[in-house]
């Protein structure tokens, strides 16, 4: 918008949230309706009433208004606290929070209500009255007992899919959730376990890792085994308090960060599952710790570190590319979004993604070196993925290691509970062979 506005689109004209920002956001929802895409689902987090969210409510008001009631569906999830000391649940939440999307002009279709406890039928109907929504469009969502991967079948189960087939007119066969419910079941009754060490600068913050966490919890769902995640402060390591945690697990992933804080803590745990055979997978600051940890302990290359927390390094074996060094805008100089990535024929990442060239998400600003690639190679690492101009080093690997993989892009955002990411599937496989 900012850019329409300086390349004079708006004519003059006052830029103004409503319409300007409102038409951007309904034109990046509509840019999804590719050919052949049936439904749009968009998402509005956040709580109604919150700032932040009004100008994304207004917007997808208008779509309602732009393609016909008949055409948009508004689902609304709400809170239905339990007060244990009374013994009731609440809905008055739920009615003003309905209140609060009424007074903007969004009338929910069907409501999915979270709580605790299960919702009786008076309940229900008291919901349905007062937020006028009909009573078998109040949709429970009580908490589940294993896993999140049940709330989908909760919700079929009271026939929210189906809802949802009427409101758009569309055919209604029979939901085949054959799949889903037998990952479930894995899930729920593994065969085995595995313990897997993350050793972050994030550890105190429960959803920093949420999407690796998940990512591996769906490489054990494809070994029908339960992952049990050990949190490791790359601090810690440094202070020498995570022997203990490092000895007990069977796999260590080093995630990504910015940043000087738990740099050398991450470097040492690399150098720790390379000399202890112990399964590795480094992602982004990961793949740059491994190499860090292999120039100076095999190479030999003493204070070889990254240009991000030491400038004055005298082997910058991870530094900007000649053509970030110009650029003051932090965020100019990232690489983000899709890249396309070649993978060397013979190596473990090959197998694992059965393909010669692979498409994977960044969010990075420093690569590894290019002129330390040769003593790397020499010393015995393999660089098993390059960019299609084979000027980044996209993926790394020691074949003398039973499991040591690290990758400059973030696989766990491609990961799902039943197409599991290659690179965690078989993480997870070298894990519980490690473990066994």
């Amino acid at each position: 918008m900012l850019r329409k506005e300086r390349h004079g689109d708006y004519l003059g004209h006052t830029v103004q949230m409503v319409p300007h920002i409102t038409d951007e956001i309904i034109a990046s929802i509509r840019a999804v309706a590719e050919p052949g895409v049936d439904v749009v689902v968009g998402e509005i987090g956040g709580t109604v009433g919150d700032i932040e969210g009004l100008t994304f409510l207004e917007a997808i008001r208008q779509i309602g208004l732009q393609d016909g009631r008949e055409n948009v569906m508004y689902i609304h999830m709400t809170y239905v606290p339990f007060i244990r000391a009374a013994g009731e649940v609440k809905t008055k939440p739920s009615q003003q929070s309905v209140a609060k999307l009424r007074e903007i002009g969004i009338v929910p279709d069907a409501l999915i209500c979270r709580s605790e406890v299960s919702l009786s039928a008076e309940v229900r109907r008291k919901i349905s009255l007062f937020c006028n929504v009909p009573v078998d469009a109040v949709i429970e969502e009580k908490d589940v007992e294993h896993t999140i991967y049940e709330v989908p079948l909760v919700l079929s189960e009271q026939g929210l899919d189906e809802r949802v087939m009427v409101h758009f007119r569309l055919a209604r066969p029979l939901p085949d959730l054959t799949a889903w419910k037998q990952m479930v079941e894995t899930i729920h009754k593994p065969r085995t376990n595995v313990k897997i060490g993350v050793v972050g600068k994030y550890s105190e913050l429960q959803d920093a890792y949420k999407s690796l966490h998940e990512a591996l919890q769906h490489g054990g769902i494809a070994n029908q085994a339960s992952v049990e995640i050990v949190p490791v402060p790359a601090e810690d390591i440094e202070n020498g308090c995570a022997a203990a945690q490092l000895k007990e697990v069977s796999g260590i992933l080093v995630p990504g960060g910015f940043g000087l804080r738990g740099v050398e803590g991450k470097i040492r745990a690399v150098q720790y599952a390379r000399e202890n055979k112990v399964p590795f997978l480094g992602i982004c600051l990961g793949l740059q710790c491994a190499v860090i940890e292999f120039t100076r302990n095999v190479c030999g290359l003493r204070g070889a570190s990254t240009t991000e927390i030491a400038k004055d390094t005298p082997h910058p074996v991870v530094c900007l590319m000649a053509e970030q060094e110009q650029v003051t805008d932090m965020g100019a100089s990232m690489r983000l979004g899709a890249w396309p990535c070649r993978l060397k024929p013979a190596t473990r990442i090959h197998d694992a993604y059965g393909s010669d060239e692979i498409s994977e998400r960044h969010r990075h600003r420093y690569e590894v070196n290019n002129a330390f690639r040769a003593i790397l190679e020499e010393k015995g690492l393999t660089l098993a993925g390059l960019s299609p101009d084979g000027k980044l080093v996209e993926a790394v690997e020691s074949p003398d290691h039973p499991w040591f993989i690290a990758v400059q892009f973030h696989p766990e955002l491609k990961s799902q509970p039943l197409a599991p990411h290659p690179l965690f599937r078989d993480f997870i496989g070298a894990a519980l062979m490690k473990s066994s």
